[in-house]
């Protein structure tokens, strides 16, 4: 896609590590160009500004200095998770942007998601969740195909994301991922992608959850996570930080089964799609990409021609439901059961975060 002048403008809004992907697309999309930052250290700003051309005037320590300034039209949100819900609810407000790609987890919670998905939709402002794996062309053959009956009817998805982090960087003054109040743990950082998968490729939402975890410190180092289905259709996924590297996705049916090796981060590496029936196996391989880039396209794309996004918020408060209650079985060690929005609870049932719809409630036995 080409996109017409003048360029789109973009600010990210959090200058960590995986903001420089981000950083990277908007050179290589054409149309797109990285024009601002946000970030609340300095150094960190200079760093990553110095690093990708941002000019030093054009870096900001605040949202405020930064609406007082700029009107990008698309913010990138790429702080850590627990700042999603208000980072994106005041750039939506703001009157600033047109457009917020906001990296996953989406939110905290459901509730947040919500609140979030809102905000957007009373200021008409684009409002995406951040999987890059969605635009894979890989991914979305692999969709196409079960859809097809490639597999017979669909029964069961099984997917692991899993990758060993050293123990001397296992601590929450090192590494995010193991500080609880910077949104860490293996359920949102790893999970999400595996649920979002099993949501999108099922083509719809779990009716029941169970999970269980390793604790490690102040967050969940590994889960597993068991979704169930309408017709009690299953999918199995495996997350850890502590676990020897594991990235697939299987999806089985009645009469086939496709595999995908290195579903996940696969920047810049071809991959292969094998699909596994009576009369053999069959692959086809898909070349290299930056699924960072392919993300940024689309979102471009729909910006500018008003095509709909293919994660639309609705989606994302779904997402957010299903990770509520894997936390939720966790804590209680029993099965969730999923009650459709709007749907009214069993007598007596709780109803966690300040949900009013699509609450997770304990199982009983």
């Amino acid at each position: 896609m080409s996109i017409t002048t003048p360029p789109l403008s973009v600010c990210i809004v959090g200058a960590g590590g995986i903001a420089r992907s981000h950083a990277r697309a908007c050179r290589e999309v054409e149309g797109v160009t990285l024009t601002s930052l946000c970030d609340v250290s300095q150094a960190a700003l200079d760093r990553f500004g110095d690093e990708w051309g941002v000019p030093p005037a054009r870096r900001y320590t605040s949202l405020d200095a930064l609406f007082a300034a700029e009107t990008p039209d698309i913010a990138i949100v790429s702080t850590w998770g627990v700042y999603h819900a208000e980072t994106g609810i005041r750039l939506a407000r703001s009157g600033r942007v047109r457009a917020i790609l906001c990296e996953k987890p989406f939110t905290s919670t459901a509730a947040e998601a919500e609140q979030l998905a809102a905000a957007a939709r009373e200021s008409g402002v684009l409002l995406a969740e951040a999987f890059k794996f969605r635009h894979h062309p890989a991914h979305i053959a692999l969709k196409e195909r079960v859809d097809s009956g490639a597999v017979g009817d669909l029964v069961t998805l099984r997917s692991t994301f899993c990758q060993s982090v050293s123990a001397a960087t296992r601590l929450p003054e090192k590494n995010w991922r193991w500080n609880r109040s910077q949104g860490g743990g293996s359920v949102y950082d790893l999970a999400c992608y595996g649920i979002h998968h099993a949501r999108f490729i099922f083509g719809a939402e779990p009716v029941r959850v169970f999970a269980s975890a390793q604790q490690e410190g102040e967050v969940d180092a590994a889960a597993s996570i068991q979704l169930i289905f309408p017709g009690e259709r299953t999918a199995l996924l495996s997350v850890g930080h502590n676990v020897w590297r594991a990235h697939y996705a299987e999806v089985s049916g009645t009469s086939g089964m496709l595999r995908f090796d290195n579903p996940w981060n696969n920047e810049d590496k071809p991959v292969t799609l094998e699909e596994h029936t009576a009369a053999g196996v069959t692959t086809t391989e898909f070349p290299a990409l930056f699924q960072f880039s392919e993300q940024l396209r689309h979102m471009a794309e729909c910006l500018t021609t008003g095509l709909p996004h293919r994660i639309p918020p609705e989606n994302s408060i779904a997402q957010m439901r299903v990770i509520d209650a894997v936390f939720e079985s966790i804590r209680t060690g029993q099965a969730v059961t999923l009650h459709p929005a709007g749907a009214s609870l069993p007598a007596g049932s709780a109803v966690p975060n300040g949900h009013a719809k699509s609450a997770p409630t304990v199982a009983a036995g």
